[in-house]
């Protein structure tokens, strides 16, 4: 009996030591909530069309796929031309005929501009978009955006060390 009453009397201990999962300390808690970020899947983020933004894809409504807008033509803001901060400016992506124009706004707003023929602007509602020594792109009659018609991001500095060639 005394055995008996002995091991319950070691279970009871042994039992009742055991943490439960809410008592744990402000550290353990931490090193927890650190694991579980650490386990958060990293590019898990896609849109409702698929589309990974992580990695910079948008959802075209031209091309009806994802599209890096950056690889399309970049537009400079009209009131900064020489900007470098790629956020602010804006893309375009043409489709296989280049009858119409996809226009990616900084806000990621982009809509469709159509174009009647070969040499005339592109159009929707009151934007146009213009072949003019490149691209401009209009609101009404106000430039918001314009761009040498080069492909991606503009590449500004040097590669060179000072004085090197």
């Amino acid at each position: 009996m005394k055995k008996i009453i002995f091991i319950f009397s070691i279970l009871t201990f042994v039992v009742s030591c055991k943490p439960k999962d809410g008592d744990s300390s402000p550290e353990e808690a931490q090193t927890k909530a650190k694991q579980t970020k650490d386990s958060t899947i990293v590019g898990a983020d896609k849109d409702e069309n698929g589309c990974l933004a992580s990695a910079g894809y948008t959802w075209s409504k031209l091309n009806k796929e994802c599209v890096r807008v950056f690889t399309g033509i970049q537009l400079n803001p009209a009131n900064d031309v020489a900007t470098e901060d790629a956020t602010l400016c804006a893309y375009v992506l043409f489709n296989e005929s280049s009858d119409k124009a996809e226009v990616f706004l900084p806000d990621e707003k982009s809509f469709i501009l159509t174009r009647a023929s070969q040499g005339k602007p592109w159009i929707y509602q009151d934007y146009q978009l213009i072949p003019w020594k490149g691209y401009v792109l209009k609101k009404s009659d106000k430039i918001l955006f314009s761009g040498d018609a080069e492909i991606g991001n503009k590449v500004t500095g040097s590669d060179n060390p000072e004085g090197q060639e």
